[in-house]
C-alpha cells in the first residue's frame, strides 16, 4: 500500500534528524549583529513552544495569531503552531488598529503572538485586553509574557506529532485592496502540495545540490511570500533564509544574503531601478551596455551594487509589471521571469521560465495547475493549492467556483496554444467612460510605470469623456521639485509620455491629462494595501472633487492638490 504524501511537518522532521547542525535561519539583531540558527536549535525552541501552547488547552485547531514584521520567530512559532494542533493566523505588520481587531475577533483568535513592529503604539488598541499574548524577541516593550521566558522553562514536545491532511494550516486574511479582508482557509495538503512544486520549481532552475539562500522581506502575512519562501524553505530543508533587520538596513542585508533567489513586487523592482537611475542616467547606462566587454562588466557592477550578483532565480508577482522593466533587468544579466497566483491558490498557478515566457505574457501552468479562459473572459483555475474556503463565508464560495471546481479568479486574460497567459485586467477594475466603452486600467499603466520618472500610477475615468492618469513621481524628484527649471523638464516629460501612450490605445481608452500627485501613495495613507497595490477606491474617493476641475481645466498635464492622499 502507497504511503500518502508527506505533510509539512513530516518534511521539517526529516530535516531535524537528517540537517541538524546546518543554518537555516540568520536573524539580524541590531548592531550589526546576526544569530544564526540551526535546524536543531530552530526545532528545540518550536518544540518547546508547542509544549506551552498545548498546555494552555485550547481547542483542537485553535486559531493562534501573529503579528510581526518578518522574522526568525515567525516561523519558529508557526511550527510551534503547528505542531500544538493549532491553526496559524498572520496579521499585517502595517495595519491598523481597526484592522487589527477585525481580524483577531473575525478569526476568533485564542492568543497572540507579537513581534517586530514599527506601530505598536497605535495597534495595540486594536487586541483585546482579554486576549493572552507572547512577545518575540525583536518585540516592542511590553508587559506580555516572552518567547525567551516560556522556553527557558518549558521541556520540548516530544514525538513527531502529527496533522491530517484536510486539516486547516492558515486562515490568510487578504490584504483588503477592494474592502474588507476574508479569510483564506489553507489546508496542510494545499500548502504542502504548493510548496513541494514551488521548491521543485526553484531546483529545477538552480541546481538540485546548488547552494539555496533567500531573503525574506515580503510580508509572511502574504501568500506570496509565505509560499514561495518560507514553505519552498520548509520542504526543501537546505535553503538558507535570511531576514532584512529594516528598511534603512535593506541594501546591507541583501548583500549579505547573497541570495541565490530572490522575488520581488514590481514596485520595488522599479525601486531598484531608479535607485540605479539616480546614480547613473539610463542614457548613459544605455550606451556602455551597448559596448560588448564594457557592458558585461557594467551589468556586472550594476547587479553587485544591487546585491544581486549571485542571483539565479528572479521572480516578480503579486501584480503586473511592466514588460520593459523585465527587459532591462535581463540587460543587466539578471534572468526575471514573471509568475502569477493569488491568496486563493497559495500563489501556486503560473511562471515565465527560459523556454516560456514573452512580453506581456505571465507564464505557463505550475506543473498539476488547470487553466482556461471562461466564455466572458475570466481566468479560471484549478490548482493542488486551492482553498478550502472562505472562513465564515459559504456565500463567497458558492460564488467563487464553477460546476466543475474551477476557481473565478476575477481577472480577464488571454490564453496562447503554448498554455502562456496575458492578464489583460481585472474584472473589478474595468470602468465606463461617458462614451459607453469599457477601459481596463492596468495595461495603461503598465505601459506608464516603465517611464523612469513615474514611481505609481492609476488610471481612471469612472462616468468621464475619456481616462486621465495620476502619477506619483519617482522619489529623487518628489525631493527637488521646488526647482522651476525641473518643474517645466518633468511637465514636457509627461506631455511626451501623454502622447507615447495614446498612440497605442484605441480613441476611446485615450488619455485626456496626466496629473501628477504631490503627495507619494503609502501604506500609512491608506493608499496602498500591505503589499503595495493601490487601493483604486480610497484614492479614487480623495481626489474626486479636483476631478471635474480637471477636465475643465484641459491641461495635457496637472498638478493635483497637495491632500490627495488623505
Amino acid at each position: 500500500m502507497t504511503p500518502p504524501p508527506a505533510l509539512m511537518l513530516d518534511h521539517v522532521y526529516a530535516h531535524e534528524a537528517e540537517l541538524a547542525n546546518l543554518v537555516f535561519l540568520s536573524q539580524p539583531v541590531g548592531g550589526g549583529g546576526v544569530v544564526d540558527i540551526t535546524w536543531a536549535q530552530a526545532m528545540d525552541q518550536s518544540r518547546r513552544m508547542a509544549a506551552h501552547l498545548k498546555g494552555l488547552g485550547f481547542a483542537p485547531g485553535a486559531r493562534i495569531a501573529m503579528l510581526s514584521k518578518n522574522c526568525a520567530h515567525f516561523i519558529l512559532a508557526e511550527l510551534a503552531i503547528w505542531m500544538a494542533g493549532y491553526t496559524t493566523v498572520a496579521i499585517f505588520p502595517t495595519e491598523t488598529a481597526e484592522t487589527v481587531r477585525y481580524v483577531l475577533e473575525h478569526s476568533e483568535a485564542s492568543l497572540l503572538f507579537v513581534g517586530k513592529l514599527d506601530n505598536w503604539p497605535r495597534q495595540a488598541p486594536g487586541v483585546p485586553t482579554a486576549l493572552p499574548c507572547i512577545a518575540f524577541p525583536l518585540a516592542p516593550a511590553t508587559d506580555f509574557d516572552t518567547w525567551d521566558k516560556i522556553i527557558a522553562r518549558t521541556p520540548p514536545l516530544a514525538g513527531r506529532p502529527g496533522r491530517k491532511a484536510a486539516e486547516l494550516a492558515m486562515l490568510m486574511y487578504t490584504s483588503g485592496s477592494t474592502g474588507t479582508p476574508k479569510g483564506v482557509m489553507m489546508s496542510f495538503e494545499a500548502y504542502t502540495r504548493a510548496s513541494v512544486g514551488i521548491r521543485r520549481d526553484t531546483r529545477s532552475r538552480i541546481g538540485q545540490d546548488a547552494d539555496s539562500r533567500m531573503l525574506s522581506y515580503l510580508p509572511l502575512a502574504h501568500s506570496f511570500e509565505r509560499s514561495w519562501v518560507e514553505g519552498a524553505a520548509l520542504v526543501d530543508g537546505r535553503t538558507h533564509l535570511y531576514f532584512a533587520e529594516s528598511l534603512d538596513t535593506f541594501l546591507p542585508d541583501l548583500q549579505r544574503a547573497r541570495p541565490t533567489t530572490f522575488i520581488s513586487v514590481p514596485r520595488l523592482w522599479l525601486k531598484f531601478q531608479q535607485g540605479v537611475f539616480s546614480k547613473m542616467p539610463p542614457a548613459k547606462l544605455d550606451r556602455l551596455l551597448s559596448i560588448p566587454l564594457i557592458g558585461r562588466i557594467v551589468a556586472r557592477k550594476v547587479r553587485k551594487g544591487l546585491g544581486l550578483d549571485a542571483v539565479v532565480v528572479a521572480g516578480s508577482g503579486s501584480a503586473p509589471i511592466p514588460a520593459g522593466l523585465i527587459a532591462w533587468y535581463r540587460r543587466i544579466g539578471l534572468a526575471l521571469y514573471e509568475g502569477y497566483g493569488m491568496t486563493e491558490d497559495s500563489s501556486y498557478s503560473h511562471t515565465s521560465n527560459a523556454e516560456f515566457n514573452a512580453a506581456g505574457y505571465i507564464g505557463v501552468p505550475l506543473p498539476g495547475v488547470e487553466a482556461r479562459i471562461s466564455a466572458e473572459g475570466e481566468i479560471l483555475i484549478k490548482s493542488p493549492g486551492r482553498l478550502v474556503g472562505y472562513y465564515k463565508r459559504p456565500d463567497l464560495d458558492a460564488e467563487s467556483f464553477t460546476a466543475d471546481g474551477y476557481f473565478r479568479t476575477g481577472d480577464l486574460g488571454e490564453q496562447r496554444a503554448d498554455g502562456l497567459l496575458k492578464i489583460t485586467g481585472r474584472a473589478k477594475e474595468i470602468f465606463k467612460t461617458t462614451k459607453g466603452e469599457y477601459v481596463a486600467p492596468a495595461p495603461i499603466e503598465n505601459q506608464i510605470n516603465v517611464h523612469p520618472m513615474v514611481e505609481l500610477s492609476l488610471v481612471s475615468g469612472v462616468g468621464q469623456p475619456a481616462p486621465y492618469a495620476m502619477v506619483v513621481l519617482a522619489e529623487d524628484l518628489r525631493a527637488r521639485l521646488g526647482d522651476r527649471a525641473l518643474q517645466a523638464q518633468v511637465q514636457a516629460e509627461l506631455e511626451s509620455l501623454l502622447q507615447q501612450v495614446n498612440q497605442g490605445l484605441p480613441d476611446y481608452a485615450k488619455l485626456r491629462m496626466i496629473v501628477v500627485v504631490r503627495e507619494p501613495w503609502s501604506i500609512d495613507n491608506g493608499c496602498l494595501t500591505p503589499t503595495l497595490k493601490i487601493k483604486r477606491a480610497r484614492i479614487e474617493a480623495a481626489v474626486a472633487p479636483q476631478v471635474e476641475r480637471w477636465y475643465a481645466d484641459g491641461h495635457s498635464v496637472q498638478w493635483a492638490a497637495s491632500d490627495t492622499a488623505r
